[in-house]
């Protein structure tokens, strides 16, 4: 039995919404008996600022500070610029359990992948361990990601290898290379913290997600390709990154160039990292398998050609490690000379594109633990550790997607699994680097093929086509770019295709027409509702888009069209012509002197075919500028409409008098 208080709560909001379905009923007979207003008009410098901290301070950062003593003030600034003041507060023993496992687990996917990132980047194997020793250690402290974990990646040493040799010979000039190697991580630390203390972290959403899907899948086939070498045993190789140069180059040399021992080697172990690969995916419980597999890769394989001397037979090794930690290189950065120039630009390139994956990973595993992640924050945190790295002898770092992935599954709770991961690197840089003399860079071949089939996004791209077939432009124009040119050429075409898809929504906006649902006063898309009505001698269109001058022309245009149109369709059936034109303004965000002028003009134009024109429902900066511009007084007062069904009936009502 129900309780009759309940049953009393019933009948009342039952009553209550009997009242509301009648009121909204009586407002549909007759139309609004309010008016569009038009809000006070700010002051410009006001209304600057209000734009300015809108545009760069939409987070309000400077919330939290209002109204606390100096010491809460000072204490939040230290929070802000090193998190783990915030969160080691809560920091226990639990926590620390689950960031030693994860630590210890990505460490040992880290060495052997550092050790061939390097070479990708033309550098020294142990410039890439120095870099998941250094990196890793600031970022504990100032970044505000849990699941990032941070060392070198394939994609940007590829690009920095790529962009470097094009500038200096990495084989006859290595002092130079290197140096010039630091100077670009130096200006990518830089360019990412600057990003992050002027908030202008949104430039890199500039960067389409498809464009990103095809670039990462592009240079990870470029990578894939440019691992032939060691994979095959081939001594002599191209040194361009185009997938015809390089099949030409592996082609042309076999079977006599390549290395029958080495192709073995690195097969077998690539079978191996596949498969277990596949059974970590398969089952999350063997999550550690895919992670531990490299390194179980590399201590077998090194053991193997430690014990029959495989070298004798042509297997090329690492040979020799350099032991001990980072040396600094801050002397060897370029502050002046002709490659300070060819460093910045090398520097904000590789930035950017380090930023935006690190962004996109710490975006990806944030949502999925469901906690907010500061895009600024993290790129003051990662230019950081890129301008201390660049001197300590390392090279550009950033998130890594199969270490974060690994860190994630593994249990990580906060950054200390990066500090975990930073020792353990430590003590392999003064113990063990003699220990990988006799690793054959097959494997290191094998290991960076494995992991960069990762990066090939199969579903995301059908995705992006059964969406969006001009964003698969996109992601197919950089995917191509990359395989058949180069890493920074698929690059700029991301960029271009993704500017050029902003500028032609901008300078092409949308229009529709719209018709009246039945027994509804609600106006709706023709196209998309077929059983909405025409309404006789009234043409409603409604306008997608803010107007500017980039588009302005191009609105007006397309109205007269669409009335064009519809007054031929009427002639040649004989019904009366259109006498009335609606412009539905809800969509229409803002308007400059160039969308005024066209309103103008369309008036005009309008007056001249004895059509008489009305506005519905424009937002408070348009009809702030349409007062300023005395548009209103134009057309009238009495012709700007709270609703299209407002605008409508008092159309028709207008007809009946004439008539």
């Amino acid at each position: 039995m129900g309780h009759p208080v309940a049953a009393n709560e019933v009948k009342n909001y039952e009553a209550d919404d009997i009242s509301q379905y009648e009121s909204e009923q009586q407002m549909e007979k007759s139309p609004s008996t309010y008016t569009v207003g038009c809000p006070p008009r700010k002051k410009f410098l006001k209304e600057f600022a209000d734009g300015l901290k809108e545009t760069f301070f939409a987070d309000d950062p400077l919330k939290p500070y209002k109204d606390q003593p100096k010491s809460k003030k000072f204490m939040l600034g230290l929070q802000f610029l090193f998190p783990i003041f915030e969160w080691g507060r809560n920091y226990n023993l639990i926590k620390f359990k689950g960031d030693v496992i994860a630590g210890l687990t990505i460490a040992s996917l880290c060495i052997p992948q550092d050790i061939g990132y390097a070479k990708l980047a033309n550098l020294e194997p142990q410039h890439g361990l120095y870099s998941s020793f250094v990196p890793p250690l600031i970022y504990a402290f100032m970044g505000s990601s849990r699941d990032i974990a941070i060392g070198p990646v394939a994609v940007v040493s590829l690009l920095l290898g790529s962009l470097l040799q094009d500038e200096v010979d990495p084989i006859n000039n290595k002092e130079e290379y290197l140096r010039l190697a630091f100077t670009a991580t130096f200006f990518a630390g830089i360019t990412q913290a600057l990003l992050g203390f002027l908030r202008l972290g949104f430039l890199i959403d500039f960067l389409s997600h498809a464009a990103i899907v095809g670039f990462m899948a592009g240079a990870a086939i470029t990578i894939g390709l440019q691992q032939l070498k060691g994979f095959l045993g081939i001594e002599k190789f191209t040194k361009q990154t185009d997938i015809i140069s390089v099949m030409k180059s592996v082609f042309r040399l076999f079977p006599h160039g390549w290395n029958w021992p080495t192709i073995l080697i690195g097969t077998i172990f690539l079978v191996f990292l596949l498969v277990a690969k596949y059974m970590g995916k398969k089952n999350r419980k063997l999550f550690w398998l895919p992670a531990i597999a490299p390194l179980i890769s590399v201590v077998l394989a090194t053991f193997f050609v430690y014990i029959i001397h495989a070298e004798r037979h042509g297997v090329q090794i690492v040979k020799h490690i350099k032991k001990g930690i980072n040396p600094s290189s801050l002397e060897l950065i370029y502050f002046s000379g002709p490659f300070l120039g060819k460093g910045v630009k090398i520097g904000i390139i590789a930035g950017m594109i380090a930023l935006t994956e690190a962004v996109a990973i710490g975006r990806t595993f944030a949502s999925m633990k469901d906690y907010q992640l500061d895009g600024n924050k993290e790129m003051v945190a990662l230019g950081t550790m890129n301008v201390v790295g660049s001197m300590t002898s390392c090279y550009v770092a950033t998130g890594s997607f199969s270490r974060s992935a690994v860190n994630y599954m593994s249990g990580c709770q906060t950054p200390v699994s990066n500090l975990v991961m930073s020792v353990v690197v430590f003590f392999t840089l003064l113990l063990i680097t003699p220990l990988f003399k006799y690793t054959p860079n097959a494997i290191l071949s094998s290991i960076i093929i494995s992991a960069v089939i990762g990066l090939i996004d199969y579903e995301a791209a059908f995705l992006i086509w059964k969406v969006d077939k001009f964003d698969f432009i996109a992601c197919m124009g950089a995917f191509l770019g990359v395989i058949f040119a180069s890493v920074e050429i698929g690059l700029l075409i991301a960029v271009f295709i993704s500017f050029a898809k902003i500028l032609l929504q901008v300078t092409r906006p949308r229009t529709a027409i719209l018709g009246n649902l039945p027994r509804t006063t609600i106006y709706r898309n023709i196209e998309q509702y077929p059983d909405a009505n025409r309404v006789p001698g009234v043409l409603v269109v409604r306008i997608d888009s803010a107007i500017y001058f980039t588009n302005s022309n191009y609105v007006k245009e397309r109205i007269l069209r669409w009335l064009a149109d519809e007054e031929e369709k009427l002639k040649n059936k004989n019904i009366p012509q259109i006498e009335f034109l609606v412009v539905d303004m809800s969509p229409v965000t803002d308007i400059d002197t160039s969308g005024i002028h066209a309103l103008e003009d369309l008036f005009k134009s309008l007056q001249k075919r004895e059509v008489k024109l009305s506005l519905a429902n424009p937002g408070p900066v348009i009809m702030e500028k349409l007062h300023a511009s005395e548009f209103v007084e134009l057309i009238g007062n009495d012709k700007i409409f709270l609703t299209v069904g407002d605008a409508v009936m008092n159309c028709a009502k207008k007809s009946k008098e004439d008539v």
